[in-house]
């Protein structure tokens, strides 16, 4: 129930009931509206949004202004200013707002009323709602919760009234009975962003602390609770939703401020070019968020000031004239304005954008010569050459397919022999000659040419007179050169023609009218056989012809003539004459192998044998094969198998025949019509075998020619040789025993620890280095009661105690008792308390005590050195290699 105040500005309260019906009636979510606003009133200002609940009734409702003079409602229940007013004119008076349905002929009414910032604001009051039911028969009375919906709150953003600004008062019946304490929870209150809303908690008054933005936050959910002073929860929390109502605080924003589209030239009115989209973060289901497009200007203003036009809600441009032309007016640029409030030029807010449209090239221009008749000349028989020229012009944009030329010859070239390719850059044609020309066949071409584009010309353009020529094409003559026909010639003759026969005649013609004559000489003539006569051309003999000459490639021979003539300048020609010869029986078969190898005794015992003959079959094989009557041992000795008409066998035909060479002659005949017979040799290597049948290596020098005096002086030889590297060899071990024997140790610059000393030494200073390497290379010399100052000593050198008697050396030492001075010194090192773990010489690597590792000084080194094997010291390297000779060795 909402009690009514006086001129409908009283206390209000807000009790929405419910039983739990799903029964939907329409009506508006607030019965009255309050909105604080300033005195003055803008026309077009959004003042407040009205919400009703329509319950599913469609387009059949309509919103009505109570007063249409002063205030209009859009279709979504935004209250606008229709004009500039004063509010202290209406003295307080509210709008009233209809909803009406025109079917049902319904009408549901809701009040708007204005408060100036200075005028105390009456606040709606939310109640925890009760009813009291009677329930038995005793006539107890409980208290039954309903269910119940709390209508939207609406708070304007960007609010410039007094903070904190009170929205609703909440409360519980329950107040008058018990002391309650109210607050509310959610985002704004007391989660992010909190602080936004503020409850009292005694009075339940809900105000918000400073302006709200509806593009960051369009709606707030809160719950509201009543406690007692216990804590105890008195109501069921209700939820409180607060919506932002939309201002006009933001202008249009386009995503581009250049945006680039294209149209074809010519293109017909209506044809799309592009479109163009801004956003305004406002409500877009108010009039602050829509937006209307138009266009401000076009530049160029030709050929009429309105080219293009853009839909106002879509801004979709398209052409709405037609004339535009690419070889005129390239490209438009528009600006284009977008403005919010449905375009409202009073108080809507606008920004602005550039749009360049670019016309593409059609090819609505047709190329065109730049003179109708074209000249040119070109020598006879020259192809690949350029005649002429073409020009053109066209108007199109250069380097796209309308601009592109492409020529084509209609008429006076029916053989082909002309083409016309385009130059790219300069989009000329160029006249080539692709076939050669006969002056005599022809003086002089005229050709007509028709030049077009890639691509066909746009529908209603045709192509004009200027882009048709005729080009004529004179003919130079040329001396031209003489011409053999046939070319190659080609005769076939016996081969073993005898020198000076005739073979054939061999001539040219001239192409040229002019009568010259023509003279012949040989050019190339391989084996030189031939000759010609300079003036008639017959070819003749100046040798025998031969069939399996070298320079003959499968039965044909070569050769090239020249024929030239007087003109001038003089031409010349040349043309090839081959020679087929056919085979004759002049060539002897001859034995193949030339040589071979067999056994001293028959098995096994056998060698297969062919014939070769220069001559072809049947001047060639089959063969016969006989052995030759003398010498008379040869059939004694040899004989011969036929296996076939190619090959036959030779054996040996005695048990035994002794090792070496020998000359076999065997009479060969071909099968030719006159036949050829020749002894030919067969050089056999008779020689000793294995049971393989394989002659032995010794038997084969022999058979070589080596007697065996020849092999005795080359073993000798070769133990000479071995007898001179071994005496070689001992006397260079003699000498490094004696090199041995005249030195102690190694050489001073081989000395291991000189070498030690530069190249693992770490010590810091001289104090490190305070040693005498003389103690071991003149161990006589050694002094026992040498104490090293304290001043120069390590820090880290161990105490100083009596040093124990190490044994001394004869000044005369012998290499014989190096090892046992060595031993000596090693058997005092072991049993000295006041030695490092190492050597004397070493101290400047002693670190101090403590150490976790075992003392060198723990080795068995004071062992016999009777028992001792020094074989080892030869695999420490090349530098301990002397001492395991002098040591390791025998008693030399």
């Amino acid at each position: 129930s909402w009690p009514q105040g006086g001129g409908g500005l009283g206390e209000k309260r807000v009790v929405v009931w419910g039983e739990g019906a799903t029964l939907c009636e329409p009506a508006f979510t607030q019965p009255e509206y309050s909105v604080i606003v300033s005195d003055v009133i803008t026309e077009g200002q959004a003042l407040l949004k009205v919400s009703f609940v329509d319950c599913g009734r469609g387009s059949g409702l309509r919103f009505e202004s109570g007063d249409p003079a002063d205030f209009r409602i859009g279709a979504d229940g935004t209250v606008y200013a229709a004009r500039t007013l004063h509010l202290s004119e209406r003295k307080g008076q509210s709008l009233k707002i209809r909803m009406k349905d025109a079917e049902a002929q319904e009408v549901w009414l809701t009040h708007v009323s204005f408060t100036l910032p200075n005028t105390p604001k009456q606040v709606p009051e939310i109640v925890f709602p009760w009813r009291s039911v009677v329930v038995g028969g005793d006539g107890s009375v409980s208290r039954v919760k309903r269910d119940w919906v709390i209508p939207p709150i609406n708070v304007p953003e960007n609010s410039r009234g007094q903070f904190p600004e009170e929205l609703v008062k909440i409360r519980s019946d329950r107040d008058k009975i018990n002391t309650l304490r109210y607050s509310v929870t959610g985002p704004g209150a007391d989660q992010t962003p909190t602080g936004l809303f503020i409850i009292d908690p005694i009075t339940g008054q809900l105000s918000v602390t400073k302006p709200l933005d509806r593009e960051q936050i369009s709606n707030f959910h809160l719950r509201a609770h009543a406690v007692d002073i216990n804590g105890n929860q008195m109501e069921n929390p209700i939820d409180i939703v607060i919506n932002v109502i939309d201002m006009n605080d933001n202008r249009p924003e386009f995503s581009h401020q250049i945006w680039n589209g294209t149209v074809d030239e010519g293109a017909k009115p209506g044809s799309f070019v592009m479109t163009v989209t801004a956003q305004d973060k406002d409500d877009p289901n108010t009039a602050n968020g829509m937006l209307r497009y138009k266009i401000l200007s076009q530049s160029p203003e030709s050929p009429s000031t309105n080219m293009f036009t853009i839909n106002n809600k879509t801004g979709k441009i398209i052409t709405v004239a037609a004339g535009l032309d690419r070889e005129k007016v390239s490209q438009y640029t528009l600006i284009i304005q977008a403005t919010d409030m449905e375009g409202n030029p009073m108080y809507g807010l606008s920004n602005t954008a550039t749009a360049i449209i670019r016309l593409l090239d059609v090819n609505d221009n047709a190329p065109e010569f730049t003179r109708e008749t074209f000249h040119g000349e070109v020598p006879e028989n020259r192809v690949n050459v350029i005649v002429t020229n073409l020009t053109v012009t066209d108007k199109d944009k250069p380097g796209t397919p309308a601009w592109n030329a492409v020529y084509r010859i209609t008429s006076g070239d029916p053989t082909g022999r002309f083409s016309i390719p385009t130059d790219p850059t300069t989009n000329e044609g160029l006249i080539t000659v692709v076939k050669p020309i006969d002056f005599e066949m022809s003086h002089l071409y005229t050709l007509i040419v028709v030049a077009e584009n890639e691509v066909p010309l746009v529908g209603g353009i045709h192509r004009t007179r200027q882009s048709t020529a005729t080009i004529s094409i004179r003919i130079i003559d040329v001396n031209e050169s003489p011409n053999f026909d046939p070319n190659p010639k080609q005769v076939k003759l016996d081969e073993g023609l005898p020198a000076g026969s005739t073979l054939t005649t061999f001539t040219a013609h001239d192409p040229d009218r002019q009568g010259q004559s023509i003279r012949y000489s040989k050019l190339f003539d391989p084996a030189n056989w031939l000759e010609i006569d300079p003036n008639s051309g017959r070819i003749s003999t100046i040798t025998l012809l031969d069939r399996e000459s070298p320079y003959v490639r499968n039965n044909l021979y070569n050769a090239t003539f020249m024929a030239s003539d007087n003109g001038i300048p003089p031409a010349s020609g040349t043309g090839t004459l081959q020679i087929y010869l056919l085979d004759i029986n002049d060539n002897a078969p001859r034995v193949f192998p030339r040589e071979a190898e067999v056994c001293e005794r028959p098995e096994p015992n056998a060698i297969n044998i062919t014939a070769v003959d220069g001559d072809l079959s049947p001047n060639a094989g089959p063969f016969a094969f006989e052995l030759a009557i003398r010498p008379s041992d040869v059939r004694r000795n040899w004989t011969l198998t036929r296996l076939s008409g190619e090959y036959v066998q030779l054996s040996l035909k005695i048990g035994y025949l002794h090792s070496g060479v020998y000359e076999v002659p065997i009479l060969i005949t071909d099968s030719g019509n006159l036949p050829m017979a020749n002894t030919s040799y067969l050089r056999v290597k008779v020689c000793q075998c294995d049971h393989h049948g394989d002659c032995v290596d010794m038997e084969r020098i022999m058979a070589a020619g080596l007697g065996t005096g020849a092999i005795i002086a080359i073993l000798i030889c070769i133990i000479i040789l071995l007898v001179l590297v071994l005496l070689f060899v001992m006397w260079m071990k003699r000498r490094d025993k004696e090199r041995q024997a005249k030195q102690l140790l190694i050489d001073p610059e081989d000395d291991v620890r000189d070498n030690i000393l530069k190249y693992d030494e770490e010590g810091g200073g001289e104090e490190d280095q305070d040693y005498d390497l003389s103690q071991l290379q003149q161990p006589d010399t050694l002094e026992h009661d040498l104490v090293k100052p304290v001043g120069i000593r390590r820090l880290d050198e161990r105490p100083l105690h009596p040093e124990p008697s190490y044994p001394l050396r004869s000044a005369a030492p012998h290499p014989g008792d190096i090892g046992d001075f060595i031993h000596e010194g090693l058997k005092a090192a072991d049993t000295d308390p006041t030695a490092p773990p190492y050597d004397s010489l070493l101290v400047f690597d002693y670190e101090g005590s403590g150490s976790t590792a075992g003392s060198l000084s723990s080795l068995h080194s004071s062992s016999s050195g009777g028992d001792q094997d020094y074989d080892y010291l030869s695999e420490w390297g090349p530098r301990f290699r002397k001492l395991a000779d002098m040591y390791g060795g025998n008693d030399d």
